[in-house]
């Protein structure tokens, strides 16, 4: 059986029905086949049904179907391509919410949130496997339960439980979810943290074909106290530890054939690291993961949620990536400071950098002071004996064929593009707070 198409038949459908396309079910049934080993009038009949349902949801009646598209798709705007177009779309969804009442929401762009509970801080997270590492789920499931674990140590906390949520499109074997628990599992026992709940479910229903897999875990921690980025201070050290990438580095070797590559990144050590630092009781302000959109992209977050300037040593920060994802990165013309190579960056007064080193060192992780932070705004980098601005492009470094064929640069008009941005969330906007007050006077 062909699986390789991923296929939406209900998007397919409606589109088809718009424009009305008088052989939308015989297009819908060659697709169905080309995916299923299924009899031509069993296909026949799936298209017919998938056509009745997208005719009755086509123009669906009632305020809470209202939805004015503003013309900017998700890739037109680099949303999830970790670059300035996705962390301004972040700043929107901020907005969306609103203030919470939460000791850190999402205004404050850290990867965590926390809120106060039983006299202690509970810090919660969730992020979403890698979508490239679909085709080979226990690699998505290991590298995505590192990355949550990852968000809730750098705030400062002691994960207590993970949680998984799976969908596998329809035509998936049941082997690839056990393999992708797999993956969440090895580094919950690794580390100790128990893997408690969760959902399984189909991308889609009987609507969307193919194997394709996708899903996320969350983590929650606890803390008595916490390291978000807002609390990084002039007159701070800047320090990172060795990282040879996660999901982002699998992705590339993968995709360019030097699959060897891979096994660099199956190791623990941003974690055992970060354990260590929690145990030893420093005092560090702010921790982050340096994770999609690489250097840049944290430098940038940081600068702005804290109100300062971040200055950077790129030989120092170069020495710690580990040596064979560095040349792989290298030779395939990949900057790495624009992509996840999953090192910690720690930054504490200048007095407490020695111990943390020496803590940390003492697990086998390598780690370094790689820059500092000073009074004023945006981000400076140091290369060799010059200086230039530590800018994100508009997409992260581009570390997969598809990726360089579509480009770091904006394919339109930023500033435009930012003003229909801006309208799309003042609508949603202006929709939550009419329906917070019509079920409120109900």
């Amino acid at each position: 059986m062909a699986t390789s198409l991923v296929m939406d038949l209900e998007g397919f459908a409606k589109r088809g029905l718009r424009k009305g396309d008088p052989q939308i079910k015989d297009k819908l049934v060659t697709l169905i086949r080309e995916v299923k080993s299924i009899p031509e009038p069993q296909a026949e009949a799936l298209a017919q049904a998938v056509i009745e349902e997208s005719l009755a949801t086509l123009n669906p009646r009632g305020e809470v179907f209202d939805l004015e598209p503003v013309g900017v798709t998700m890739g037109d705007f680099g949303v999830g391509s970790r670059g300035s177009g996705d962390f301004y779309t972040h700043t929107k969804i901020a907005e969306v919410i609103g203030r919470t009442g939460a000791v850190l929401d999402s205004a404050e762009l850290d990867d965590s949130g926390v809120v106060r509970a039983g006299g202690q801080y509970v810090v919660v997270t969730v992020d979403g496997m890698h979508s490239r590492l679909s085709d080979y789920p226990f690699l998505a499931g290991f590298h995505v339960t590192r990355a949550a674990l990852r968000d809730v140590y750098v705030m400062g906390a002691k994960p207590v439980a993970l949680l998984s949520d799976i969908h596998l499109a329809d035509d998936g074997d049941v082997s690839r979810l056990f393999d992708h628990i797999s993956g969440i599992a090895t580094v919950s026992e690794l580390i100790g943290v128990p893997l408690v709940t969760g959902s399984t479910l189909r991308i889609g229903g009987d609507m969307v074909i193919g194997d394709r897999l996708t899903g996320c875990v969350g983590a929650v921690g606890v803390s008595e106290r916490l390291t978000p980025r807002k609390d990084a201070r002039a007159g701070d050290v800047i320090m990172m530890t060795e990282g040879a990438g996660g999901g982002t580095i699998c992705a590339a070797a993968l995709y360019y054939g030097l699959h060897e590559v891979v096994d660099e990144t199956l190791n623990i050590k941003f974690l055992q690291a970060s354990e260590a630092l929690l145990d030893a009781d420093l005092e560090i302000h702010a921790m982050t993961d340096v994770t999609n959109g690489g250097i840049r992209g944290d430098a940038k977050e940081i600068a702005h949620t804290a109100g300062v300037k971040l200055v950077f040593w790129e030989d120092r920060m170069r020495n710690l990536v580990n040596r064979r994802v560095l040349n792989m990165l290298n030779s395939l013309q990949i900057d790495y400071l624009g992509v996840s190579i999953d090192a910690l960056l720690i930054i504490a007064p200048a007095e407490e950098a020695s111990e943390i080193a020496r803590t940390i060192r003492k697990t086998g992780v390598a780690i370094d002071e790689i820059g500092q932070v000073e009074k004023g705004g945006g981000a400076d980098l140091h290369i060799d004996d010059r200086v230039t601005d530590f800018a994100p492009l508009f997409r992260e470094s581009a570390y997969t064929p598809i990726k360089k064929a579509v480009g770091t640069e904006a394919r339109r008009d930023v500033p435009a593009m930012q003003k229909l941005v801006d309208q799309a969330a003042l609508r949603a906007v202006e929709k939550k707070r009419r329906f917070v007050e019509r079920i409120r006077r109900q």
